[in-house]
């Protein structure tokens, strides 16, 4: 990612510059104070910066997202017309492969305002007014620009149409359908929307539709697995939490995690740590000088309440929709069926 790095610079200066986060905004006054105050509290997500180091492995998916999304931020004046990026990108695949924290490293690496948006992100007692909730959020990112809105479960929110859909979720995607074409806006905003979806056959066709790259994350490959197991390690090591694994044994827990997700990985990890303690009778007679090192059949330990969620049949299904809708086609690693 070094030559990536060469625009950071200019990058910043644009963020700096770009975002035009002021309350006295006139397009404020516009708004319903109580949507504006719910929106800056609940919705503008204010976690630490991540980086790509912090995600193992998806070099396919990290050199896409370059090309499509930060480039043309830190090069406006090439990305235009034909070469503009697009409004809208979903994150399609199994769970647990680190869809939330590509979204949050887009916005950390464009210096873009990163609002979160989930289905609990429309309490029951806005029912009735989740439209007006929507206008707000693209008004906000709009004075906030660059601005990042990511849609967790977006499926949940935009759900395919059908008889039983009532009222209140009709205007809702109306609504969000408007502001993502850009009717009311003046076509020069820099606000990316990402949906983020384990479901992708269940999203409304025409939300698919204005997604209009769809890029599927797989599961970490052999290698993502080992860098994954690594990084947790050093960094825990770097905690005070002592590991001792031999190159052999680590490529055997590599190999026996096949089909795990990042988030398996993590989980068997925690497991691992905690099976030192199993023995220990009172935690408080203990010092944490005196623990002993999680070891290789730590971990053999954790993998029997550890296992894989996501079945072939989900994978096969994934690699179906992608066919047939996906932006780029699967590479050879991610046809592993683990």
């Amino acid at each position: 990612m070094e030559s990536h790095n060469q625009g950071n610079n200019s990058l910043n200066k644009q963020a700096s510059t770009g975002a035009n986060d002021k309350t006295e905004d006139e397009r404020y006054k516009e708004l319903d104070p109580k949507l504006v105050e719910s929106i800056e509290n609940d919705i503008v997500d204010r976690s630490p910066k991540i980086k790509w180091a912090d995600i193992a492995g998806l070099q396919f998916t990290k050199k896409v997202i370059y090309e499509m999304i930060l480039w043309p931020i830190m090069r406006p004046d090439i990305f235009k017309g034909l070469r503009a990026p697009p409004k809208g990108l979903l994150l399609f695949g199994p769970p647990g492969t680190g869809k939330r924290m590509i979204g949050k490293v887009i916005a950390s690496e464009s210096n873009s305002t990163f609002f979160f948006i989930s289905p609990s992100s429309l309490p029951s007692e806005l029912i009735g007014e989740g439209e007006k909730m929507i206008k707000a959020l693209f008004t906000i990112a709009r004075i906030k620009q660059p601005s990042v809105i990511f849609i967790d479960e977006i499926d949940s929110l935009f759900p395919a149409r059908s008889d039983k859909e009532d009222e209140s979720s009709r205007r809702i995607k109306v609504e969000f359908l408007v502001q993502l074409d850009g009717a009311k806006t003046t076509g020069e905003e820099r606000i990316l929307v990402i949906g983020s979806t384990n479901k992708p056959h269940e999203l409304d066709e025409a939300v698919r539709r204005r997604l209009q790259k769809r890029l599927y994350i797989p599961l970490p490959n052999s290698d993502s697995r080992r860098e994954l197991i690594k990084t947790i390690i050093e960094r825990e090591t770097a905690k005070g939490n002592k590991f001792d694994l031999s190159t052999e044994e680590l490529e055997k827990i590599v190999e026996l995690t096949k089909g795990f997700s990042g988030a398996d990985i993590k989980g068997l990890c925690l497991e691992a740590a905690m099976v030192p303690f199993r023995n220990i009778k009172d935690v408080t007679d203990i010092s944490s000088n005196n623990l002993r090192v999680i070891h290789y059949d730590d971990f053999l330990e954790a993998l029997k309440f550890g296992k894989a969620i996501v079945s072939s049949k989900d994978l096969e299904g994934y690699f179906e929709w992608n066919t047939q809708f996906g932006s780029f086609p699967l590479k050879e690693e991610d046809l592993e069926i683990n």
